[in-house]
């Protein structure tokens, strides 16, 4: 069978999800079904308890905002994903239109985009509690938070209309299979007619303002707080200072290794189907594990969620 052309499907694209693996899809949709549910699940919870929480230090704030995003963020791609999976396994893929796919693009990247920032902003907060406790309170203040959350929405945003804009103003031509299970960014400069690297240049930009400039401060903020735990006299001290920084450093290496692997390359490099298997990974497991080793070891938030089930015992670890 020849490739769908642009005769064929003049406003979209396929999407190819799973449908070569006909015997796969059902186990397949059965595994992504629990893991969407406990993701769900999870953010949730987090969201009740913050909520919950008569008085909320801003770390509490900040633990609320990247649960709503890992929420949104999952929403955007897995629902549809499942969809397509319980769909009879003839044709090439699932149709969907130009827009609903620029648009499904834009939403994953001003999601992604706004949690980088985020964790930028998480880092700076830390810095401040441990490098400069005492100011800690009149500094990192409620009106700050906020301001900092509206400016990383509005970050990602920014960046993710940028992206889609310079995307989809590419040509495409021959085959509009895109080898993947969502409107992914390297998928779609995969179909691009041109193979310049001047293509390129939105992505890499994207890259440099969502990953490069917010890694610098979040190393910039660590090595600051590196150097002021070495100034710190006693073991227990040290510890418990590095303690609140550990879950925040798992989910930054998570989130950024996972991106820069993804998209920090040149498209020479892609290859289709071990960057859709790495894209189930980072859109179905690490939203899960978020709340795994952020929230839940977190002191004020295991508490919060043992009052909104009814537990006993504050939860601390």
């Amino acid at each position: 069978m020849e490739s769908p052309s642009n005769s064929t499907i003049p406003r979209g694209f396929l999407l190819q999800g799973f449908f070569e693996f006909p015997h796969l899809r059902p186990l397949l949709f059965l595994v992504l079904l629990a893991v969407h549910l406990a993701t769900l699940s999870g953010n949730l919870l987090i969201l009740v308890a913050v909520v919950s929480v008569p008085s909320r230090p801003p770390m509490l704030l900040f633990l609320c905002q990247l649960s709503a995003i890992e929420l949104c963020y999952t929403l955007v791609v897995v629902p549809r994903s499942l969809a397509d999976l319980t769909m009879p396994g003839h044709g090439r893929g699932s149709p969907i239109s130009f827009l609903g796919c620029a648009v499904q693009m834009q939403m994953f990247v001003a999601l992604g985009g706004a949690e980088c920032f985020l964790l930028a902003a998480m880092a700076y907060d830390r810095y401040v509690a441990i490098c400069h406790p005492l100011r800690y309170a009149s500094i990192v203040t409620p009106g700050l938070c906020a301001r900092l959350a509206l400016a990383c929405c509005l970050g990602g945003l920014a960046v993710s209309v940028g992206l889609t804009v310079g995307v989809f103003h590419l040509p495409f031509c021959g085959s509009r299979l895109l080898v993947h299970f969502f409107c992914d960014i390297t998928a779609l400069l995969h179909l691009a007619c041109t193979r310049s690297y001047v293509d390129e240049l939105p992505l890499l930009g994207a890259c440099l303002v969502l990953l490069l400039l917010p890694s610098l401060l979040i190393l910039t903020s660590y090595g600051a707080i590196a150097s002021a735990l070495r100034r710190l006299h006693g073991g227990g001290s040290r510890c418990k200072a590095a303690s609140t920084c550990a879950s925040h450093l798992a989910v930054s290496f998570l989130h950024y290794g996972c991106a820069t692997f993804m998209y920090v390359r040149p498209k020479s490099s892609y290859s289709p189907r071990l960057d859709r298997t790495l894209a189930l990974v980072y859109t179905n497991v690490t939203p899960l594990l978020y709340p795994l080793i952020y929230s839940f070891r977190n002191r004020e938030i295991t508490s919060a969620i043992h009052r909104v089930l009814g537990l006993r015992g504050s939860g601390s670890v």
